[in-house]
């Protein structure tokens, strides 16, 4: 009403929840407050990398069980438990056309597929392996850096046996056992090599040292050409107590050396069960393992331009004359 001078001005009551705020300062600074750094973009939810990131973790997490279920765990180029992946179109495109036992084929989203590809995908079907689409990132981690062109395939951990799986090998053959024992032998590809030549001669198995040895990787699978998939191959923890064991169940032992005074060629029991032990190209064949062999025999050379062979050749050599002689 016009001329109350009872009338009040506009207050806030007594119980509102704000409270009065005296000035603009407060309201200042509390708009001035920072929320701190902003997250990755992996880390919003909100964002299409979180899905993308949730989705790689969920894949990996069912790799992971898939392989618990097989006794094999994901890694990534190499892992403890003998996993192994194989990146790039040609060393894939190799190991499909030479038998190497691979279980699970990656590629790409979006890749630019040419010759090589092709021909990766008509060989996976044909044995009718598991082809995963896979994201760029996925495939740098699984490969661990490698150039892969973008595919990749896994190859499962070989199993090996024992000294003892060799010899029943050898007894449900009919044919007196024939073993080759590499000491030192680092390079896959050179153990590659002597499987493919213990396929050619009859070989009954290969054995080689659990530690400071190689494996049978996918190099020693395309190396092999698909030996590798018919000559087994056992692990010893100690190669000269191994080759004691095999000398008590019968076998000859027989080291292949340069310094060997008998002729590979010439072995006198040579048709008997035998184990050839060959040592590495440098250092040949250890104290232990040499003093184990019952004979020590070399390839004679006709020239002396050359002082000694790769494991490789020399075990073709030999086994070639072993073979030869268990003709006649």
């Amino acid at each position: 009403m016009a001329g109350n001078s009872e009338r009040r001005g506009a207050t806030r009551k007594p119980g509102s929840k704000k409270g009065a705020v005296t000035g603009s300062g407060g309201k200042g600074r509390r708009a001035l407050e920072g929320k701190g750094p902003t997250p990755k973009a992996e880390e919003r939810t909100y964002h299409p990398a979180y899905a993308r990131k949730q989705a790689a973790e969920k894949r990996a997490q069912a790799e992971r069980q898939r392989g618990a279920q097989r006794g094999v765990a994901r890694g990534t180029r190499r892992s403890t438990d003998g996993t192994e992946v194989i990146a790039g179109r040609n060393s894939l495109l190799e190991a499909l056309r030479t038998g190497v036992p691979i279980t699970q084929v990656y590629i790409a989203a979006r890749i630019d597929h040419d010759d090589r590809t092709r021909e990766i995908l008509e060989l996976a079907a044909a044995r009718s392996l598991t082809v995963y689409e896979a994201s760029r990132r996925d495939l740098d981690e699984m490969t661990d850096g490698q150039v892969h062109q973008g595919i990749a395939a896994q190859v499962p951990p070989y199993e090996y046996g024992d000294y003892e799986d060799l010899l029943d090998k050898a007894a449900k053959s009919g044919r007196p056992p024939l073993i080759v024992a590499l000491d030192g032998i680092t390079d896959p590809r050179n153990l590659g090599a002597v499987l493919r030549s213990a396929g050619a001669f009859g070989v009954h198995g290969v054995l080689v040292p659990e530690r400071r040895a190689a494996g049978v990787t996918a190099s020693a699978w395309k190396v092999s050409a698909g030996a590798a998939a018919h000559v087994p191959v056992a692990r010893a923890t100690n190669l000269a107590r191994a080759l004691a064991g095999l000398k008590k169940a019968g076998c000859f032992v027989v080291g292949l050396d340069g310094s060997g005074t008998a002729d590979v060629g010439s072995l006198a029991f040579a048709a008997d069960p035998m184990v050839l032990v060959v040592g590495s190209e440098g250092s040949g064949m250890g104290r232990l393992v040499r003093e184990a062999c019952d004979e020590i025999a070399a390839i004679p050379f006709d020239s002396a331009a050359v002082e000694s062979l790769n494991a490789g050749v020399a075990t073709s050599i030999a086994l070639y004359e072993i073979a030869k002689a268990r003709r006649g």
